[in-house]
């Protein structure tokens, strides 16, 4: 049981996100990587796959909807999987987040959390105090999920 934290990052906060959702998932099984390095073949059932993007045009980025395309003609059934995206904190911003899990559902994951925003402060960061923070503990929740899911697999 493993958990992948895979993002896309244009000015550093999408990642810096994705590095506390690793530190907060604890284990020593937890890595991020760039979204364009990730392939299928680095996740396996059971898992947990956790997809970041910032907010680009009202979706996630192109890259990011790229391999998104990519996994639903391979399949994620037995993948627990998770969604976060990076924003500015207004009324209308997009919805990166919301998007990425629809298309991880689509491919077959089963989802363990509803899509999560992380806030910066205007269109390159940095992030909004506390939000790194915020970013550890919900990796926590992540990893309780996991153990949840082992625990019912096995039961």
């Amino acid at each position: 049981m493993k958990a992948v934290v895979v993002y896309d990052s244009a000015y550093g906060n999408t990642k810096a996100i994705a590095e506390a959702v690793a530190a907060g998932l604890g284990t020593t099984n937890a890595r991020t990587m760039p979204v364009g390095k990730f392939g299928r073949g680095d996740v396996s059932v059971g898992d947990l796959l956790v997809v970041g993007s910032p907010i680009n045009g009202w979706r996630p980025t192109p890259k990011t909807l790229e391999v998104l395309a990519a996994l639903g003609t391979q399949g994620l059934s037995g993948i627990l999987a998770a969604s976060f995206d990076t924003r500015v904190k207004l009324f209308i911003h997009g919805d990166a987040a919301k998007k990425i899990s629809q298309q991880l559902k689509k491919a077959g994951a089963t989802l363990v959390s509803q899509p999560t925003p992380f806030y910066v402060k205007g269109t390159e960061g940095p992030l909004l105090a506390g939000e790194t923070e915020r970013a550890r503990t919900w990796g926590g929740e992540l990893l309780a999920q996991m153990k949840s899911h082992a625990t019912r697999r096995s039961a």
